[in-house]
């Protein structure tokens, strides 16, 4: 079931697509070519679109999975994401003259620091007042969003203060690519932070405990006299630092500077690749690679196919709908089990 029901979900969300082209009046067949000619038809489409593409959307993914892992809804991924690019930005164009390894790391951990401190106030208003993070965390999307406009229109901006963008970090401040391509040595930190979560998940008491709250938080209280309150809150920071983290990976590997709109909503299509890995941090790498080629190719269907690239949208609200109604109906079936 974990992996039928998402491929299910895959195929009807194509199915979907196509019959709605054919209905517009596209050539869905063309479309759809199109489509997979812009995500994986060549080398350098694969790797420089879908896998520059999924790198965010993996790194997101995995911090989503965290927090949804413990019950904790983080929905404000997308304003972490600003708030890693934002810090990343700022040590970026300060690490001039330092040795690369010292500056990506140091632009890496202020991205996470940055990313941590702006859930850090849902985490306290939660845990001071009972303010639901599905809440704060949104809203807190929309200020992280006006404080990048504040940014690149003010203490970031460029040095000859004409554009809204920043200047470009430091050389040592970028990643390394590929040669011959746009993919950079965030892929690899993507994949170990995906395989250093499922052992967490796996392998350790903490995974336990926080699956054990994520599944249940009163009987985790009760019978594993766990903090349910403290692991939901850990998880969040540590989701919020992995979202920082992805924006400080597209700040030193893609874009090398702050300008708005650097994020075309990585925070919020990180939950359905979440949502489709069913929380598992492998699957998250195979989902983030999938939502990454259907927007890679999103924008070759639009240019050879002539179809608005936003059609893609039906596929992902498709995949999100069948697996959320699977698990809804995978939960009646257990409560009616245990009722007989």
């Amino acid at each position: 079931m974990a992996v039928r029901t998402p491929l299910l979900a895959v195929l009807l969300g194509l199915a979907v697509l196509a019959a709605g082209l054919e209905l517009a009046g596209y050539d869905a067949l063309a479309a759809l070519a199109a489509l997979w000619q812009g995500a994986a038809g060549s080398w350098y489409a694969f790797t420089s679109a879908t896998l520059v593409r999924a790198v965010p959307l993996i790194v997101i993914g995995l911090g989503i999975a965290l927090a949804f892992r413990a019950g904790a809804l983080n929905i404000g991924a997308e304003g972490q994401f600003y708030a890693g690019a934002i810090a990343a930005t700022w040590v970026g164009l300060h690490v001039a003259g330092r040795p690369p390894l010292v500056a990506v790391a140091s632009v890496f951990l202020a991205a996470m620091l940055a990313g941590a401190a702006w859930v850090a106030v849902p985490v306290w208003l939660k845990l001071r007042f009972g303010v639901l993070e599905v809440i704060s965390t949104l809203l807190l999307n929309f200020v992280a969003e006006s404080l990048v406009s504040l940014m690149v229109q003010g203490p970031l901006q460029e040095s000859q203060h004409i554009y809204p963008q920043s200047d470009p970090i430091a050389e040592a401040a970028r990643l390394p690519v590929l040669p011959g391509t746009r993919l950079h040595a965030g892929l690899a930190i993507a994949l170990g932070a995906a395989v250093a979560l499922w052992y967490v998940f796996a392998r350790t008491l903490w995974g336990f405990r926080l699956r054990a709250v994520g599944a249940g938080p009163r009987a985790a209280e009760i019978s594993g006299r766990i903090d349910a309150r403290r692991m939901a809150a850990v998880a969040l920071l540590g989701s919020g630092a992995l979202a920082g983290l992805a924006g400080g990976i597209e700040i030193a590997g893609v874009s090398y500077a702050l300008f708005q709109n650097l994020s075309p909503g990585y925070g919020f299509t990180g939950i359905a690749v979440a949502l489709l890995a069913r929380l598992h941090p492998l699957g998250v790498v195979v989902t983030g690679l999938l939502f990454a080629a259907l927007e890679a190719g999103a924008g070759a269907m639009q240019r050879d196919a002539g179809v608005p690239a936003v059609a893609v949208y039906v596929v992902e609200a498709v995949v999100i709908l069948v697996v959320l109604l699977a698990d809804a109906a995978a939960r009646r079936t257990v409560r009616a089990r245990v009722a007989a």
